[in-house]
């Protein structure tokens, strides 16, 4: 049998029952399955499976399978294979076309630019990008109106900054006064604590004495 032409982007999913093969769209991965086409040849293989059983014992059950498993590696290796694989291009063929300036198969209903008579990759459909561009402006400009409005309000930014309440140690929020309890920050980033043990300068948050390990509290 003579060469035929695509099949680079196909998977076969033949049994010993039978041929199918799938092929694949080599821009979006979109496949199309070739009709299912029994094995004419596997009917010998069962033939000498059923001689084999007839015939019984270990020798008849190694000689069925091995005449079985033969047939099976002739047929899936062989023509039969061959023609099976040619029948499914012809089938499935109508549904791709090849881009003749980047040379992928491509779906005709997603990736194919009929108009320009090559793939979206090389030829974008105008409609789509046209939406494409328009969503993509609209979150350039969402983004500019957002960073021209001030969302600093109500942040302490210009002190330095308390992350946990000294009074009731849970998370401040990063504004002047503690979300939990109410605890004025500016004035607790202010004051100086210092160690009962050491003596050395500990943060106004800080549980523990970085000069000792003492309990600050």
């Amino acid at each position: 049998m003579g060469m035929f032409g695509f099949t680079d982007n196909y998977s076969d999913h033949s049994t010993q029952e039978g041929y199918q093969f799938e092929f694949f769209c080599e821009r979006c991965g979109n496949g199309y399955s070739s009709s299912y086409k029994r094995s004419v040849t596997n009917f010998g293989g069962k033939l000498l499976r059923m001689g084999g059983d007839l015939i019984g014992g270990e020798w008849g059950r190694k000689a069925s399978d091995l005449g079985y498993n033969a047939t099976w590696l002739n047929d899936s290796r062989g023509p039969a294979r061959d023609k099976a694989l040619q029948e499914a291009v012809e089938e499935i063929r109508p549904h791709f076309h090849q881009c003749h300036r980047c040379g992928e198969w491509i779906c005709g209903p997603v990736c194919w630019n009929a108009e320009r008579g090559v793939c979206v990759t090389c030829a974008p459909k105008l409609d789509q990008e046209i939406v494409g561009l328009q969503a993509r402006a609209q979150v350039d400009q969402l983004n500019d109106r957002i960073r021209q409005t001030d969302w600093t309000q109500g942040t302490v930014y210009g002190q330095p900054a308390v992350g946990r309440c000294p009074s009731c140690s849970g998370e401040t929020g990063g504004g002047k006064y503690c979300q939990h309890c109410g605890t004025p920050l500016a004035a607790a980033s202010e004051a100086k604590r210092f160690c009962g043990q050491c003596g050395t300068q500990v943060a106004a948050n800080a549980m523990f004495c970085t000069g000792c390990g003492s309990p600050t509290t």
